[in-house]
């Protein structure tokens, strides 16, 4: 620790710290606009100067470290100023430098009322100007359907630039020219191709780089913000949904250092249309081939009518992958009353299942945990498409010293440097018997990591598969007293959470492709299922939100709720548990689905214990008491896990890995029904067909 005075302040800092940092821990404020804690320094935009004792000028605080500072003449720690008339003047100078150029136009600004310059302009700027010449005009540049350019109020910051080559490592973005003629651009004028790239809209200082699909829908201070977890995917992001009125117009991230930092991926954010497009708004029975608009009653009766003549062993449930706890115990509940076995929420047809330990089916290590992993084997994954923020964090651990990465699967491009092991099952037996050289690396690692992906779990031979996982996590050590790094990266926000609650098949039930097989049974409920096909034969009560493949199928349609229509618990692909607050409300007369399904059960002749969220909650915990820890992972046992994972039965095919994730942007019902996400996946498709050819 160094010590360091900060407007008369003594501290003691790290001696890496910035002083831009030491001076914050003292508590100054300090403005910046290029500086950013996630990217690296580039000193640009000078906002963040400071005065040191017996210096000749004042310096950038960003770029400047608490080592460098020399200590006064008699040993006396260096001295800081942050308000002296040195620094005031600077400040105020660098500032009218900034507003040289810009156009001035926070009127019709989409960043106006959420804008650093305007913000900084008014505590540290002047009110009036010496330069009376005209201002630069930029030509804005195209970079895609997602972010809207207007490059004449670029201040050069480059953090756009540093992002995009940093975290996303996808340079997509560079700068040309110089001075005044230098223009923030991308290569020959092409859509960016990162899936984290409107992060690059939060992290603009200026009104430069802006959402293009929100554009000039509302103002930030017309909407309500409500914090809430994402679905896309199982990852979890702390999000912020931003409504007005009915209406969710845009969707934020949350800082949260354990999961997401502070980035989303471009389908989280981008999907607010999808909540209210093609939506299911109304009951609705299919009489004659046809559906019809039905009442409440009447869908109820239609069920009923259908579940007293079937009997239990022919009657089924599926879960689907953006189902909240509640909505899924309350159908388990409801099944269980009606001694129904029939249960599942593995549409893909994953083997996973809690009877071998909660440590067989989440990611041990946890998203944060990866920073600390020396080794990675990544089998049967394309985490960038997968699980887009734990493809950042590896990534993230590799720029801080790179580490051997090993994958089996697809040879894509996942943003750093790894070796292609090979393609299928084969290659990781090889590595368990020791005989590949990566077996080598993973043997030398002190915090070994191995990554299971869907695309080594949704096939025919998947046991077998997590079987030789198993083996190789403990033929390298990677379960110990002190780490976990045995993880099974899920694809569906639902699927942790299920498993919790035993949503799986009872003794002698069936598998859900075994209950979407023709003939298997004579009712089947949908909770959300849609990315399964239902042979026909089975009477289809499908309960969801848009009018997708479950709904297509359906013989009685329930209207529910979307995640940001709801409050909801989800569990995360590590186990964590996290909620989700209701930020609108459902349109016409859908409601909740745990409201559903207690309505539901009175008309089965089956009542749900429970007529409230709260009364529900309380059976939940009673049932399963880690629900109730927000935020917190619980303790599972991994050697038993493992132990358990490594006696499945089964023999490897001689097929290669396949990631389930084909089109990143069309994964679910909500991005199905967005625009666009239809204009990001013809895009993204194009660039495929482009590199193919």
């Amino acid at each position: 620790m160094t010590k360091i005075i900060v407007d008369g302040i003594e501290i003691e800092v790290p001696a890496e710290y910035t002083l831009l940092q030491a001076c914050e821990q003292a508590g100054a404020e300090i403005p910046r606009f290029c500086y950013h804690e996630r990217l690296s320094i580039a000193g640009n935009c000078r906002m963040c100067l400071v005065e040191i004792k017996g210096a000749p000028k004042p310096v950038a605080s960003c770029a400047w470290g608490v080592r460098d500072c020399r200590p006064g003449p008699n040993g006396e720690p260096p001295e800081i100023s942050t308000k002296s008339a040195t620094v005031k003047k600077a400040r105020e100078g660098v500032m009218e430098f900034l507003l040289i150029n810009h156009p001035l136009d926070c009127p019709i600004c989409d960043q106006g009322g959420e804008c650093d310059l305007q913000d900084q302009a008014m505590a540290y700027g002047v009110d009036s100007t010496r330069f009376h010449e005209n201002k630069r005009a930029v030509e804005d540049k195209y970079i895609g359907p997602l972010v809207q350019t207007w490059m004449n109020r670029c201040i050069h910051c480059t953090r756009c630039i540093r992002f995009v080559t940093e975290v996303a490592g996808v340079p997509d973005l560079g700068a040309i020219g110089r001075g005044e003629d230098m223009e923030i651009t991308s290569y020959l004028e092409k859509a960016m191709s990162s899936e984290l790239q409107s992060n690059v809209t939060d992290l603009c200082p200026v009104g430069a780089l802006t959402s293009k699909p929100y554009a000039y829908n509302a103002r930030p201070w017309e909407l309500t913000k409500t914090e809430s977890v994402d679905v896309m995917d199982a990852v979890g992001s702390a999000i912020r949904v931003d409504s007005r009125g009915r209406e969710v117009m845009r969707v934020l991230p949350r800082v949260n250092e354990a999961i997401n930092e502070e980035w989303i991926s471009d389908k989280t954010r981008h999907i607010a249309d999808g909540l209210r497009r093609q939506r299911l708004d109304r009951p609705y029975i299919r009489e004659n081939g046809k559906l019809r608009a039905a009442s409440w009653p009447e869908a109820f009766a239609a069920i009923a009518k259908a579940v007293s003549a079937a009997k239990p062993d022919r009657i089924g449930a599926i879960a689907g992958d953006l189902a909240a706890v509640e909505e899924m115990f309350a159908l388990k509940s409801l099944m269980d009353a009606l001694g129904v076995k029939n249960l599942d929420a593995r549409q893909d047809g994953t083997v996973l299942d809690p009877a071998h330990g909660r440590a067989s089916y989440v990611f041990n290590p946890t998203i944060e945990g990866i920073e600390d992993a020396d080794a990675i084997l990544i089998v049967g994954s394309n985490p960038r498409l997968e699980a887009s923020l734990v493809n950042v964090r590896i990534r993230k651990r590799w720029r801080m010293a790179p580490l051997p990465i090993g994958v089996i699967g697809e040879k894509v491009d996942l943003t750093y440097d790894y070796a292609h092991l090979g393609a299928g099952p084969d290659t990781l037996a090889e590595i368990v018997s020791g005989k590949h050289s990566f077996a080598k690396a993973l043997k030398a690692a002190e915090r070994p990591l191995i990554i299971v992906g869907q695309g080594a779990l949704t096939r025919a031979d998947s046991a077998a598969i997590l079987a030789l996982a198993a083996k190789a996590a403990k033929a390298f050590g990677a379960v110990a007293e002190d780490w976990n790094g045995f993880g099974v990266l899920h694809t569906a926000a639902s699927r942790v959470g299920a498993l919790d609650l035993g949503f799986v098949p009872g003794e002698g039930g069936l598998d859900a492709k075994a209950m979407a097989a023709a003939g298997a049974l004579d009712v089947l409920f949908l909770l959300g299922a849609d990315e399964i096909d239902v042979a026909p034969g089975a009477f289809v009560t499908y309960q969801g939100t848009h009018g997708d493949r479950g709904a297509h199928r359906a013989d009685v349609i329930l209207p529910g709720a979307t995640y940001t229509e709801k409050s909801g618990l989800y569990v995360n692909t590590e186990g964590r548990v996290q909620l989700a607050n209701r930020a609108a409300f459902p349109p016409g007369e859908a409601r909740e689905d745990w409201a559903v399904l207690r309505a539901l059960s009175d008309a089965l002749g089956s009542r749900l214990p429970f007529d409230n969220l709260a009364q529900l909650r309380e059976k939940l915990v009673a049932a399963h008491p880690h629900f109730a820890e927000i935020d917190a992972i619980a303790q599972a046992d991994g050697a038993a896990a493992l132990a358990a994972l490594a006696k499945l039965p089964g023999k490897p095919l001689n097929e290669p890995f396949a990631s389930p994730v084909t089109d990143f942007y069309l994964t679910n019902p909500i991005a199905r029904a967005s625009t666009v996400m239809a204009e990001c996946s013809a895009l993204a498709s194009g660039a495929r067909r482009e590199a193919a050819e």
